[in-house]
């Protein structure tokens, strides 16, 4: 079991793709997916960003907000957004602090990158699901379906 599982969220305070800042404070109340990922524009990172844009709506509705964090900078993550029409927030977390805080940093030498590693946290901030093996291509819809269940809990 993690050691953040069941336990408050790391907290985190970013800025977006227009420099403004975002916090976990901001999604306070409300469901949040929380995911993290390796580069803007590579493949792998591309295809599970769509997914979650293709599936936005959805999501959505179910009252859960979707945010993407990885190491790129602001202007990397507004070309990103701008080019495949994402309509969820981006997060720069360019020296890795967030990404370490929940245990997705990848360090080799002197490259950094944000791990492709997921969170689901509930409207008290709790991480109620955690995903460490992530395919790009399913996983949106794994989140819909544990969201389903968590929500229905009580």
């Amino acid at each position: 079991m993690s050691k953040l599982l069941q336990c408050k969220a790391p907290f985190f305070e970013l800025k977006d793709s227009n420099e403004k800042y975002a916090s976990l404070n901001s999604f306070k109340g409300y469901w949040l997916v929380l995911f993290f990922y390796p580069k803007d524009g590579t493949p792998g990172c591309t295809k599970e960003a769509c997914h979650f844009r293709d599936n936005y709506s959805l999501i959505k509705s179910m009252g859960v907000s979707i945010v993407g964090i990885s190491l790129d900078d602001s202007a990397s993550h507004k070309k990103f957004t701008a080019k495949h029409n994402l309509p969820f927030i981006l997060l720069s977390d360019p020296q890795g602090i967030v990404a370490e805080a929940y245990g997705a940093l990848f360090k080799f030498l002197c490259i950094k990158l944000a791990k492709r590693h997921s969170f689901i946290i509930d409207p008290k901030g709790l991480v109620r699901k955690e995903y460490r093996s992530v395919n790009p291509l399913t996983h949106s819809n794994q989140i819909i379906e544990d969201l389903k269940i968590l929500q229905s809990q009580k």
